[in-house]
């Protein structure tokens, strides 16, 4: 497989740089910075390597063989480009990201249905100020007065109802 030739950089960097939080941008910065210059040096290079004028090394290398010897392993060597491994794990994790986001986005429009309901009940209450104690108690059942189920002293606060709390006096 031959590599195919880079000529620009196929990162949308404008569009990362809006993903990236504000604390990352220095790195980002740096990152983009080392892709750049790898970019640079890899188009400063030819695509391929120049040609060799092996006619003009036999003319003027006294040593018989030796070009030829250099010649033949030069046009023998194969640098392998590196098989990619990695893809489709890369196109899994990906699958499988996507999947978190479509399952991440139906439970929040799930949430966000409930949060709606409750925000809809809250606005259908009455103001607090034009309540009477009968409609805060329909209204907050469990946290409204009751005399008869679950009696209470004054302050009729939390601390002041726990047994042997030590600011409590004994009523008669």
């Amino acid at each position: 497989m031959a590599a195919r030739r880079i000529a620009q950089s196929s990162v949308n960097w404008a569009a990362l740089a809006e993903r990236v939080p504000p604390s990352q941008k220095v790195n980002l910065a740096a990152f983009k910075s080392m892709s750049d210059k790898y970019l640079r040096s890899v188009i400063v290079n030819p695509e391929t390597p120049p040609k060799i004028d092996w006619a003009h090394y036999q003319k003027n290398v006294p040593v018989a063989g030796m070009v030829e010897k250099f010649q033949k392993a030069y046009e023998a060597l194969q640098i392998p480009y590196p098989a990619d491994t990695v893809t489709s794990q890369i196109d899994a994790q990906e699958k499988q990201v996507r999947e978190d986001i479509v399952k991440f986005v139906k439970e929040s429009e799930s949430r966000i249905a409930d949060y709606q309901s409750q925000i809809a009940a809250l606005k259908a209450l009455l103001p607090f100020d034009q309540m009477t104690m009968e409609d805060y108690r329909d209204a907050y059942p469990d946290q409204a007065l009751d005399p008869i189920n679950r009696p209470t002293f004054w302050p009729h606060n939390a601390e002041e109802q726990e047994i042997g709390a030590p600011n409590a006096e004994p009523h008669h």
